[in-house]
């Protein structure tokens, strides 16, 4: 199967099942083709972006011995995973030119992400909510909307949010377990080990794509649009060892843990 095909199956066909049904056969991009910029994914009627502020916010940590709560939490952060697996095809889409080695890389990590949206979709049925019963936010897509090349995909998703969520998956394993719901754990603990992969690959291209001499943190600042800044990478504890992890350079962490680029950027 073409890269193309699959990007235009995920990102123009409604049905959820095709979206993240598995790719079994080997994948190339002989066919990149034209650029095209999709202004919003097909989704089933169930799943159609919600108007603004017209979707629930994640319930408190402190209501997650109710299996509802913790069947909300799964719903939204389902709907983040699917917006992630759209935004990369997306990409595919809107810059055929990038490189191959990279275009395949993408191919892997959206197979991840359709494993950990049906992992999070699974367990809030479980938890008594299905999937698309609940309205969704578009945050991830809107915000996808503003990159103009990769390396503002690569600053905006991989290391952005992807990066928040190194220390999200943990504060939520952390919440889960100490509601007793070990499965709910495990699926934060699995994306967890995950995430750290996805942020890695993030940091390899932005790396290999931007300009010679130019250090990994100013690549990364320069390819951020606003609201997006670099304290949107960061959850409400900071996590520096899966950033480690991922290839972060302890200057670019500690930058990262000081937020005095973000406050800089709000000034402007």
């Amino acid at each position: 199967m073409e890269l193309r095909t699959f990007a235009e199956r995920i990102l123009l066909v409604e049905s959820l099942d095709v979206k993240l049904e598995r790719v079994t056969e080997s994948l190339t991009d002989s066919v990149p083709g034209e650029a095209i910029r999709i202004e919003e994914p097909a989704r089933s009627i169930d799943l159609v972006f919600a108007p603004r502020r017209g979707a629930p916010s994640m319930p408190h940590q402190s209501t997650f011995a109710e299996p509802r709560k913790r069947a909300i939490a799964h719903h939204i952060l389902a709907n983040h995973e699917l917006q992630a697996l759209e935004v990369m095809a997306w990409v595919l889409l809107a810059f055929p030119d990038a490189p191959t080695e990279f275009r395949m890389g993408m191919a892997e990590v959206m197979a991840d992400e359709q494993r950990h949206t049906r992992m999070h979709a699974e367990q809030a049925a479980a938890l008594g909510i299905r999937f698309g019963e609940l309205p969704v936010n578009c945050y991830i897509w809107k915000k996808s909307q503003q990159f103009q090349s990769v390396l503002d995909y690569l600053a905006g998703l991989p290391l952005t949010f992807e990066g928040r969520n190194l220390d999200h998956t943990l504060e939520f394993e952390e919440f889960f377990e100490a509601a007793g719901d070990s499965r709910s754990a495990a699926i934060m603990k699995a994306i967890h080990r995950d995430e750290i992969h996805h942020v890695s690959f993030g940091l390899k291209w932005l790396r290999l794509l931007k300009p010679s001499g130019q250090s990994d943190w100013d690549a990364y600042v320069e390819h951020l649009h606003w609201p997006l800044r670099p304290d949107k990478s960061i959850g409400d504890i900071f996590h520096p060892e899966p950033r480690l992890a991922a290839g972060m350079t302890p200057e670019f962490i500690a930058r990262l843990q000081s937020g005095e680029d973000s406050a800089a950027q709000a000034r402007k």
